[in-house]
Formats: C-alpha cells, sequence, structure tokens
C-alpha cells in the first residue's frame, strides 16, 4: 500500500522527491548509493550554447521578430508540455532564452507554452513547488508552523516565465498571466490531486521591475533577504528579488490557514 508521504494526492509515487532526497543523503554521507547503471538521460542538461542553438532549430523555434498588437496573434493558445516534443520545445527556449537557462524540474510542476494563432511559440511558463520558507509571504498569509507545513503545496511558484526578445506584443505578459491564473488549480488538480490555492513568483530587484505581474494584478508583499536554505552565517548569498503573490479564489487566505 502506498503511504501519504510517498504519494501525491493523485494517488501517484513521488518517484522524483524520492531519487532526489537518495541523492542528497548519499552526498552527506548517511547512506551509500550504489553506482548508477547509465548516465543521466538528459540531452539539454549542461548544454552548450551551440547545441541548445541547434535545438531550437531543429524544433522549428528559429526567432523570427514578431512586432505587433495582442488582437493580430489571436486566438492564442496556451497548451501544456507534455510530449516529448512540447517538452524538448519548452527545455530548449528556455535554456537559450532565460537568462536563468534550465536544468529540469523536480516534484509537482505545470509546464505551458503558448502559441498565436500561427502556432508560432510566444512564450513559456514553469510553475513548480513554493518557496520552503518566505518570511513576507508568511506574514501575508498568517501561517503558524503547522498550518505551513499542512499548506504549503496549495503554493505554487512561477519560477520561469519567458517572452523572447524578438517577441515584442505589447501586454502580452499580462495577457498570459491572466490566462493561466484561471486554469491553473484546475489543471493541478488534474495532475496531482490537489488544487492551488495561491501564485508567487520573486522578481530580481535591479533586473526587472515586475510590471506584467503588477498589470496581471498580483500583489508586491515584499522583498526576499537574499539567504537561501544552504546560505550560511545568515549572510546574503543571492539577488534581493520582489515577492509577488496572486490568489486564485477571494478567500485563499482563509482557505490556507485552515
Amino acid at each position: 500500500m502506498c503511504l501519504t508521504r510517498t504519494c501525491n494526492e493523485a494517488g501517484k509515487p513521488k518517484d522524483m522527491a524520492a531519487r532526489t532526497l537518495l541523492r542528497k543523503l548519499d552526498q552527506r554521507g548517511l547512506i551509500t548509493l550504489p553506482p548508477p547503471i547509465r548516465g543521466a538521460n538528459n540531452a539539454f542538461r549542461n548544454r552548450s550554447t551551440h547545441s541548445a542553438r541547434q535545438a531550437l532549430l531543429d524544433l522549428d523555434v528559429s526567432p523570427r521578430l514578431i512586432r505587433s498588437p495582442l488582437s493580430a496573434l489571436q486566438p492564442i493558445t496556451i497548451e501544456q508540455a507534455t510530449s516529448p516534443s512540447e517538452v524538448e520545445r519548452f527545455r530548449s527556449l528556455l535554456q537559450h532564452y532565460h537568462y536563468l537557462g534550465y536544468c529540469g524540474a523536480v516534484g509537482e510542476n505545470l509546464k505551458y507554452l503558448a502559441y498565436s494563432v500561427d502556432h508560432e511559440p510566444l512564450a513559456a511558463l514553469l510553475f513548480g513547488a513554493s518557496a520552503w520558507r518566505v518570511s513576507s509571504r508568511d506574514r501575508w498569509i498568517g501561517w503558524s508552523d503547522e498550518q505551513h507545513s499542512r499548506h504549503l503545496s496549495r503554493i505554487a511558484n512561477n519560477s520561469r516565465f519567458l517572452i523572447p526578445a524578438y517577441v515584442q506584443v505589447p501586454h502580452l505578459a499580462s495577457h498570459l498571466l491572466a490566462r493561466v491564473s484561471r486554469r491553473i488549480s484546475h489543471d493541478w488538480t488534474e495532475k496531482y490531486g490537489h488544487p492551488i490555492h495561491l501564485l508567487e513568483t520573486f522578481v530580481e530587484r535591479g533586473r526587472f521591475s515586475g510590471t506584467c505581474y503588477r498589470a496581471a494584478n498580483w500583489q508586491c508583499v515584499g522583498e526576499t533577504t537574499g539567504r537561501t536554505r544552504n546560505s550560511t552565517k545568515h549572510r546574503a548569498s543571492a539577488p534581493v528579488k520582489t515577492v509577488w503573490l496572486y490568489p486564485l479564489h477571494r478567500h485563499a487566505q482563509r482557505m490556507l490557514v485552515a
């Protein structure tokens, strides 16, 4: 029988989470894993810029300047990247055009691709597990430790949002955020067996202003400290980021402290 801690709420085993935990225990010397039978089958991890560019060309994602009003691209479709070809397109776009790159997602996540009426890829959005501790977010919710532990899975983090520089369409970003926010809880429930009540994202201060999130009615609730869970001696080890939240239900705060 599958225990709650080893399965998601859809009854599916948390395979990748278990593998990640085992690797961490091995790295810390707490257990000893046998040598891998074969190397990781991830053709895009650590791929060179030249190889990533070639992958984009192979997938027919070569850049063409798209400069038009939003209405000229309608109807825009937003699809989950689930098939091998869609996942490769998603991965290639982020790895080649996003400043943080992309090395894959671990844990519960949804990958979205947005296409124009001519089926040209316009954007890629990744939502995954929420951050463990964010003081401004946790104050906004009003969590106790027990509520935090029980409801953290009801928050999804928009960890990647890419509109390539060659796509120059006013209001596209806020339009896509609004569209995804209306469907993501349903999509999450379909895949993982539980809804999402709140979206979060972190916008690097000095690099971006968060205009598209503000235009899509997200709320800026504070800033990160610049410390990660791996930081030592309470020193900042990462860029300071503004924290943006989007409740998916008018009673989201109440639901997260229930």
